[in-house]
């Protein structure tokens, strides 16, 4: 079922205020982040990792450090 949220205006921008529900669902609070993607079908909110770009930058050394066997591993 669509809920309807009203855009406002903060500050400069504009902005919309996530019921308490919406938040729960993400799981965020106050401060946290929130990333998005945009599609011809409309846009998804999720919640941000904040680990996940140190994660990241361990796989990519580790798969560079390891690209043989991991390409051995693939097969």
């Amino acid at each position: 079922m669509a809920k309807k949220l009203k855009v406002r205006r903060i500050g400069n921008s504009l902005g919309v205020i996530l019921p308490k529900e919406i938040l729960e669902q993400l799981r965020v609070e106050e401060g946290d982040g929130l990333d998005y993607s945009a599609s011809k079908d409309g846009v998804r909110l999720f919640a941000t990792n904040p680990d996940f770009a140190k994660e990241l930058a361990v796989f990519k050394s580790l798969s560079r450090r390891y690209r043989n066997a991991l390409g051995e591993l693939a097969k």
